[in-house]
């Protein structure tokens, strides 16, 4: 039937049945909850043109406001990098006083470490020699050296790491402290992931943002690219001037909120209008903090040549604009998983990275920037004591190698808040199991959550009936790490 004089809104042409489906289906549904939430609903009511990256407070004053994680996958070795163990050079090639822990794979006899360690500091603390330029900040650093896991497997390790949970989809760490704290530069994502040449395992999953607004989740940089273009691509426009893109987006977000309007506020459709939003204004800021060109010579020097002095010198520059969270990987996959050659590739992974990260903690310091940012380095879990054996199809069978060690390994971090110069807890006589002062993830979690001014058990996202967070239901404050 035509009625002449009511015409048809042209927006309600495009609905489909799916749509008229779920109005019908939902409608009633919606009014009573309206009912029930309706002063919650309007206490809670937003601008649609608020950012929801625009800065916001934590619950007490923090004494970190930005994070640069430093990501070593693959499992570096505790016993050969922060953990000195004597007691392998004594037992070397003979077996433990203790059965071997269940670990993976087959393990032998007392693999002692193949470098030299030495005290640094006033703290005196021992590290390994192919760290010694990170040792030269020993006294900025807490060394954890009682971290534990849940099990012996890249996958579940490092999402437990990342996410907090080991099996099932949760939003990563990086996303959790952009909700939570928003960024202070709206031109740039306030969560930024570099790895080069791929994807660590487990992929994209290791900066989801899962339930949370997918603007939380970790945008991913492929470092092994060097011109700006190819870093990020299509960062310029060529054919279109920014006003006119300004005109475009601002067409879109009109008919994007229309059709919002309609579907609930659809989570993913918001998702997409602030992925537009952020790629129009990143064409202004993203190539400036990119080009480490335009560092000082004795600074691209300071870090040295390679993709992991780039990566991090890239870090402080994205963290000095106002980057909340960056994630530096040191490669695809799990370039430190070192079943075999360990001595050899050990020795080459932390001659990669050892300069450029002193160099980033000397940066950050000389510009007064370490204060109030935390430094985070270790990977996924630690290696065993024991040398691991040939099995068929896993590996080389060289039997120079070590196999993964969950029970118990080291990581450390700096400035932030951070107390220096400290060592805490420590694992067995050999280096198997965490035995003094155990540091399970979540509680390093609620630690790191801590510092940036929250409670780990407050900073919570309502999803599927339930308040979730980072640390899950558990975790507690390791408050000796904090000076």
């Amino acid at each position: 039937m035509h009625l002449p004089n009511h015409r048809t809104p042209w927006e309600h042409r495009f609905l489909t049945r799916r749509d008229f489906l779920n109005r019908c289906g939902l409608g009633f549904g919606m009014l009573g909850l309206a009912n029930l939430m309706g002063g919650e609903v309007l206490a809670s009511d937003r601008s649609s043109n608020d950012s929801p990256l625009t800065p916001k407070g934590p619950h007490f004053p923090a004494r970190a406001t930005r994070v640069i994680h430093i990501f070593a996958n693959g499992g570096p070795s505790h016993v050969d990098t922060f953990d000195p163990k004597p007691a392998l050079a004594r037992l070397h090639g003979k077996p433990l006083p203790m059965d071997n822990l269940k670990t993976e794979r087959k393990t032998g006899a007392a693999f002692q470490s193949p470098f030299k360690f030495k005290r640094y500091g006033q703290s005196g603390i021992e590290v390994s020699e192919i760290f010694s330029h990170v040792a030269e900040h020993i006294d900025d650093i807490a060394v954890i050296r009682s971290m534990q896991a849940e099990v012996p497997n890249h996958e579940p390790s490092l999402l437990l790491m990342n996410c907090g949970e080991a099996r099932l989809p949760r939003p990563s760490m990086g996303s959790w402290v952009t909700y939570g704290l928003g960024t202070m530069n709206q031109n740039l994502p306030g969560f930024i992931t570099m790895c080069p040449n791929g994807y660590p395992i487990q992929e994209s999953q290791n900066w989801q943002s899962a339930f949370l607004p997918g603007i939380y989740q970790g945008t991913y940089i492929n470092t092994k690219h060097q011109e700006i273009d190819k870093l990020i691509e299509h960062i310029r426009n060529t054919t279109t001037s920014l006003p006119e893109q300004r005109e475009q987006l601002d067409l879109l977000h009109r008919l994007n909120d229309e059709h919002s309007k309609r579907r609930a506020q659809d989570a993913k459709l918001e998702a997409r209008i602030q992925s537009f939003e952020l790629a129009y204004r990143m064409q202004m800021d993203a190539s400036d903090a990119f080009d480490i060109g335009k560092e000082p010579e004795h600074i691209r020097k300071l870090y040295g040549e390679g993709t992991q002095a780039r990566q991090l010198l890239i870090a402080r520059r994205l963290l000095e604009r106002g980057v909340r969270f960056v994630q530096v990987w040191h490669g695809e996959g799990q370039p430190w998983d070192n079943h075999d050659d360990l001595e050899v590739n050990h020795r080459r992974l932390a001659g990669e990275c050892d300069q450029a990260i002193g160099a980033l903690l000397s940066d950050l310091k000389q510009r007064g920037m370490l204060d109030d940012t935390l430094v985070i380095w270790g990977g996924e879990f630690g290696r065993t004591p024991t040398v691991e054996l040939p099995t068929p199809g896993a590996n080389a069978g060289k039997i120079n190698g070590r196999d993964h060690n969950h029970y118990g390994f080291s990581m450390w971090l700096a400035g932030g808040g951070v107390r220096g110069g400290y060592v805490h807890g420590a694992t067995d006589e050999f280096g198997f199991k965490a035995q003094e002062k155990p540091v399970q993830v979540h509680d390093l979690h609620a630690t790191l959550l801590q510092l940036l001014g929250f409670d780990h058990t407050k900073l919570t996202f309502r999803h599927a009936g339930r308040d979730f967070r980072l640390t899950d239901v558990y975790g507690k404050v390791v408050s000796e790490l904090i000076a």
